[in-house]
């Protein structure tokens, strides 16, 4: 035992130890009331936070914000500090609603949040991929917190936000102390009679102050140490005597955030150790023989002070402790026992100061002024930051007259005042008077503004003034001018209080000047009428305008041209993948961009335009009412509706009605009991139902003739008492969107239904692949007049095999525009609006007339010209300042050739559009001797967009990626096939005969294979490649034997490496070769490739490749026993991806799955890069290595995976195998493959006994 003194009265403790125990996590939220939740906003009622429970399906099946974006949030309060480990999510209930990714928050009192970070930086967590499943994450790091809050940042696009949640813990009980400033706690301790070994001191604390004395503790002979906080950072101190002081650690930052922070002080032996949170560090070397000689206080201690030091009032704590410990012993519970020194409570009580984080670029706050009948104003803040530069605020005087920046400059504050828009084209005076040390500067007289200095020097001139510059005489040393000449007008100078008269010196009678236009003033105006477009803000100086475009959505010096594609099919074609895009439906037309989800997962590319109401939605039928009437907005106005719907090939919108006891269309009257309205504008009333053509008041069942009662042409209308549906898709353009639904029958006792509108979906544009050819030069074909008098943007695609030819010319009586092929590598843009003609022209670093698409974009405003080809830089030329600016043109607009039909295109002209619009040059071509309608042969340009082995189909507007033979998916074969493996999971691709002889083809072999089955046929090359991680090694990776013991096998090898393992000559040793890259058990994606032509064998393996002819006597059976668990990804042989059949055609592939095999992703791969590109994952990018295989040797490719087997059997033939293995397949029991079924392989395996392999067939496990 010791002896405390608390506030000199003395308290007998005994120590004893505290056993740590596990506590099961228990759930925390399924059984908290709902005024326990809180949201940022809820889309109804029954979308409110307290339906947010895991599991549950009251209200509308979980918590649904009022809009979907990344401003929302949901939040629970656990009723009291707990230790939370997990955490869970669910989308809502039934729905299309579900967050896929999210930030995590925790807060003790419901404010000051802070943010759950994975590995201290990773801070969103994966959400949810459909409403049902549940997703749990185990926290790294427990947290103690009341208040749990939930933002999500993604969700699905197809739907909003849904959540349900749950978090998973234990009760947290602590002893706390707060501090106000003057407040302490003093532990007085009799000395001890020996020394301790080891001791330590642990606390929690938290505090807004970044100074303040944590703890200090006196021993004998004046040796003390102290735990104090100076500017946010925690400092350990160790006095040795009264008078010598030695600092020895500082350790964490920004530790006054008002958040719980962890500090232990550790003294073992000679070894002092400081933790701060997750930071530990100990005093340098160079200290420690002063721990030592100086008897810390830690040794023997007789005073320990908890808030302040004695005598020193303004370094005291401001905050909370949380139990304090010395030696284990709860310092709190001795306080609680007798009376403590100053104002210390036993809870902590905290500020509330919510403070706002800015946390890019585009991150303000706009707030307005609270009397706005002062004369004055005043604003106050503080700040923290790493940046040197930012800035702070800013506002404007009234009346627009000025402007006032506070901001951040090389880490100093500045403050700017400028006043009343000097630059704003008026009258301005200013005078500067110096005289009797006193200099004052006033601007606009007694309305503006005045400065005043005392400057310790004279300011006056003893030669001449100079307003405005200085000559241009370089050897003139009277005038200095380090800023930019004056441009603009001055009148009423005086110099000496006198008025200089302007005229005399215009005589050279008084003074000297150079380049002025005396008694006048030549300021024009360059942004009255604005020339800026689509929003875009006008500023000039004196000899030019600027047009700000920022936010506009569109580009160039007058805001003209829009910065995004005109369709979801534009976008995929310079290779994008689904998500959301800007569609500017008309370019630089009046119609504003708008966000819209491009899915191109199908073969068509659908604009999805959503509205506010896209689920199945139960009817809810109200007393006073006998109709249910529903009105839908879309996301899209009514002009950019019209337009997307005019674009489009094809239209489609879903509607459903699901029904029991409720009619649909037909009373038995026959009048029309629901109907919707539909189409341009207002709309107009349709009663046909999805599926059926327009005013034929039926459904799709009628046309399809299976309604459940015939004498009805709805399901609905049989007015059945079992539940059915009506649905089907309205694609008739003229009547889209469906804008409202009217439902009629819904009162009638035992009547239930509900509806479901989806989102108005195109696909289709005709613009993109509207193409002319022009297959003589003298044919051409002709529109209407360009008008584009101030600004015309052209835009089109081309491909051709001629060196030259006029693209586009449009003629004046003087003016002209024209755009051409100059030469096989130049395209040429001119025109003439009356300063003479005026060139742009772009080269190409290769030839044009490549027979491939090119894209030309010229523009031409009252400021400049620029052309633009492909994707090299823009060039452009600037229009004189003050010249002509309208192009006047008068003729008709030539299409590929000239009214004098000299020098014509030929080739294929595609996608040609005049500000926004898109000329239609199929239909002119049909009427038009010499031009065709149409051009095929886009793979030649966009084939290169069809990655990983994906072929491209020619189709006949469009093209397409045939993934067939690739192991990857998606619209360009770029996105990865991976799954997850256990280590009990097998994939079997088994394939007969035929499906060799293709695999052969494939493998580049002319032979042929023949119909003895014992034949030795060997395949002239292999090509195998992989992605896989995992964390296990050694371990069996693929494996390929024969009849004839001959064998092939990959693996990971101790240390982590990769070995190729081959015997393809049962009478002599196996071959072995090794990759030098180590560590491939380290849970990264990796990437094998191999391969073999002949007898030469290739491998990679990631970044790094390498071969070595070590022989090994090859010993598998123990390795491959031990399974593999991991993941794989893209696994690929030859033409053959069975990974892929295996997760996407199980049912149509010759495929036998045993096991868990969950499809997840491994890694980022092409799949994930928004330009389709050949992608690998070689860093170096090194050639790999390669070896001579002796010429008796042949390799079947493999490559490091997850457990890859690859047997073949007896008709099989594979690269010189044949496969003779017979086994019967079993999933309820492992057994050991026997000799003679596998004589060089005898591991376990789990084999199923359905579909099993006949001996003609060739399999693969995997």
């Amino acid at each position: 035992c010791f002896t405390f003194y608390i506030a000199k009265i003395a308290v007998p403790c005994c120590l004893s130890t505290i056993k740590m125990m596990k506590v099961k996590a228990n759930p925390l939220v399924s059984n908290l009331p709902p005024s326990s939740f809180r949201s940022s906003s809820q889309l109804s009622g029954s979308h409110g936070p307290g339906f947010a429970k895991l599991n549950r399906r009251e209200g509308a099946g979980g918590w649904s914000p009022l809009s979907s974006d990344r401003y929302q949030w949901l939040e629970v309060d656990l009723g009291g500090r707990t230790r939370i480990t997990a955490v869970a999510t669910q989308g809502r209930y039934g729905s299309s609603d579900w967050q896929t990714a999210y930030l995590l928050m925790f807060s003790d009192a419901g404010h000051n949040w802070k943010q759950y970070r994975q590995e201290g930086s990773i801070g969103a967590f994966a959400g949810n991929s459909n409403a049902d499943s549940v997703v749990q994450h185990k926290l790294q790091h427990q947290v103690i917190a009341r208040y749990v809050r939930l933002i999500p940042l993604n969700w699905n696009p197809n739907g909003r936000i849904g959540l349900r949640l749950e978090t998973y813990g234990c009760p947290y009980n602590s002893d706390v102390l707060s501090f106000n400033g003057q407040s302490s706690l003093i532990y007085r301790l009799t000395p001890r009679p020996r020394q301790m070994s080891s001791e330590s001191i642990s606390l929690k604390f938290k505090t807004l102050k970044n100074s303040g004395i944590l703890l200090h503790a006196e021993g004998q002979n004046g040796h003390s140490l102290t735990l104090e906080l100076e500017k946010g950072k925690l400092q350990l101190l160790i006095r040795k005597g009264t008078n010598l002081s030695r600092y020895l650690v500082t350790l964490g930052s920004l530790l006054d955030d008002q958040h719980w922070h962890h500090v232990a002080v550790e003294h073992h032996s000679n070894h002092l150790k400081l933790t701060v949170d997750k930071s530990t560090e100990h005093p340098p070397r160079s200290c420690r023989h002063f721990i030592v000689s100086a008897c810390l206080c830690t040794l023997s201690p007789v005073q320990m002070i908890l808030g302040a030091q004695q005598g020193f009032s303004y370094t005291s704590f401001y905050g909370c402790l949380e139990n304090p410990v010395y030696n284990g012993l709860n310092l709190v519970d001795l306080a609680k026992q007798k009376d403590q020194r100053g104002n210390v409570t036993f809870s902590c009580s905290e500020p509330v100061f919510v403070a706002t984080t800015f946390t890019g670029p585009q991150s303000f706050l706009r707030l307005p002024r609270i009397d706005q009948s002062s004369l004055g104003i005043s604003v106050g803040l503080q700040f923290r930051t790493w940046n040197k530069a930012g800035l702070l605020l800013t506002f404007e005087l009234p009346n627009r007259e000025g402007r006032v920046w506070l901001y951040l400059s090389k880490a100093r504050a500045h403050l700017q005042i400028h006043k009343s828009a000097l630059n704003d084209g008026q009258w301005h005076s200013v005078d500067l008077i110096s005289g009797g040390g006193r200099l004052t500067i006033t601007v606009d007289g007694d309305e503006g503004a005045s400065a005043h200095a005392s400057p310790s020097f004279l300011i006056t001139t003893g030669g001449h003034i100079f307003f405005g510059g200085c000559p241009a005489e370089e050897n003139s040393q009277e005038c200095l001018n380090p800023f930019k000449a004056f441009q603009g007008c001055m009148r009423l100078l005086t110099v000496d209080n006198r008025p200089v008269d302007l005229i005399k010196v215009q005589q050279r009678l008084i003074g000297n000047y150079s380049h002025l236009q005396i008694d006048m003033c030549g300021i024009i105006d360059r942004c009255s009428p604005s020339h800026c477009e689509h929003g875009g803000s006008c500023s000039q100086s004196w000899s030019t305008f600027h047009c700000n475009c920022s936010g506009t959505g569109y580009s160039g010096a007058t805001c003209h041209s829009s910065i995004y594609e005109q369709s979801c099919e534009a976008y995929k074609h310079k290779g994008n993948i689904s998500g959301y895009y800007y569609i500017d439906v008309d370019s630089s037309g009046p119609i504003k961009p708008q966000l819209l989800y491009c899915n191109m997962t199908e073969d068509n590319t659908w604009m999805v335009i959503h509205h506010n109401n896209t689920d199945l939605t139960r009817v809810q039928p109200s007393p006073e009412v006998n109709t249910h009437v529903v009105h839908f907005e879309y996301a899209s106005d009514e002009e950019q509706l019209a337009a997307i719907i005019s674009l489009s090939e094809h239209c489609e919108q879903e509607i459903a009605y699901h029904c029991r006891k409720s009619r649909l269309l037909t009373s038995p009257e026959g009048s029309p009991l629901s109907w919707w309205v539909g189409g341009p504008g207002v709309g107009q009333m349709h009663t046909h139902w999805g599926g059926a053509p327009p005013g034929s008041q039926q459904c799709a069942c009628s046309l399809q003739n299976n309604c459940v009662d015939s004498r009805y042409h709805c399901n609905c209308d049989a007015d059945s008492n079992e539940w059915t549906n009506d649905s089907g898709l309205l694609t008739h353009k003229e009547t889209l969107p469906v804008r409202s639904l009217v439902l009629g029958d819904i009162q009638r006792p035992g009547s239930e239904s509900t509806y479901k509108v989806g989102p108005l979906r195109c696909h289709g544009d005709k613009n993109v692949w509207n193409a002319a050819f022009f297959d003589k030069e003298t044919s051409y074909l002709h529109f209407p007049t360009l008008h584009g008098e101030l600004s015309a943007d052209i835009s089109f695609l081309f491909k051709t095999t001629s060196s030259s030819g006029v693209f586009l010319e449009n003629l004046g009586i003087k003016d002209f525009i024209r755009i051409e092929l100059n030469s096989s590598n130049e395209v040429l843009f001119s025109f003439d609006v009356g300063n003479g003609p005026l060139e742009v022209s772009v080269k190409a670093g290769s030839p044009l007339n490549d027979n491939r698409w090119h894209r030309i974009q010229a523009e031409r405003n009252v400021k400049e010209a620029s052309l633009r080809l492909d994707e090299l830089p823009a060039v452009t030329q600037e229009a004189p300042a003050d010249g002509h600016i309208h192009l006047q043109l008068n003729s008709q607009l030539f299409i590929g050739g000239t009214a004098s039909r000299q020098k014509g295109f030929r080739g294929c002209i595609r996608s040609l559009q005049l500000n926004g619009v898109t000329l239609d040059l199929e239909e002119r071509a049909k009427i038009t001797p010499g031009v065709q309608a149409g051009c095929p042969g886009h793979c030649s340009s966009y084939g290169s967009l069809c990655q990983n082995q994906g072929r491209c189909v020619e189709r006949p507007t469009s093209f397409s990626c045939d993934c067939s033979s690739s192991a990857y998916t998606g619209p360009f074969c770029n996105k990865e096939v991976s799954a997850s493996f256990k280590s009990e999971t097998s994939v079997t691709y088994a394939f007969k005969e035929q499906m060799v002889n293709e695999l052969n083809r494939s493998s580049s072999s002319s032979s042929s294979f023949p119909s003895s089955i014992y034949s030795d046929i060997t395949l002239k090359a292999e090509n195998v490649s992989l992605s896989f991680r995992t964390s296990q090694s050694p371990a069996l990776l693929l494996y390929v034997s024969s009849y004839h013991r001959e064998y092939f096998a990959v693996l990971l090898s101790k240390p982590d490496k990769l070995e190729v393992r081959y015997r393809l000559d049962s009478s002599k040793d196996a071959e072995i070769l090794r990759s030098k890259v180590k560590n491939l058990a380290d849970r990264q994606l990796h990437v094998i490739t191999i391969s073999r032509l002949a007898d030469v064998v290739s491998m990679q393996v990631t970044h790094t490749s390498s071969v070595s002819g070590k022989r090994l006597d090859p010993d598998l059976a123990q390795i491959a026993s031990l399974g593999f668990t991991g993941c794989l990804s893209a696994v690929f042989f030859n033409s053959i991806s069975p990974l892929k059949a295996a997760l996407l055609h199980p049912k149509t592939s010759p495929v036998t799955v045993t096991g868990p095999l969950i499809q997840s992703i491994c890694g980022f791969t092409s799949a994930n890069l928004s330009h389709a590109t050949e992608t690998t994952h070689h860093l170096s990018g090194k050639r790999p290595l390669v070896n001579a295989i002796r010429s008796d040797s042949a390799l079947i490719g493999g490559v490091i995976a997850v457990v890859i087997f690859v047997t073949v059997s007896s008709l099989a033939i594979m690269a010189r195998f044949l496969y003779r293995r017979k086994c019967t397949c079993q999933r309820q029991e492992v057994k050991t493959v026997k000799p003679e079924d596998n004589p060089e392989l005898p591991f376990r395996s789990r084999i199923t006994s359905q579909n099993g392999p006949t001996e003609n067939q060739k399999e693969y496990f995997i």
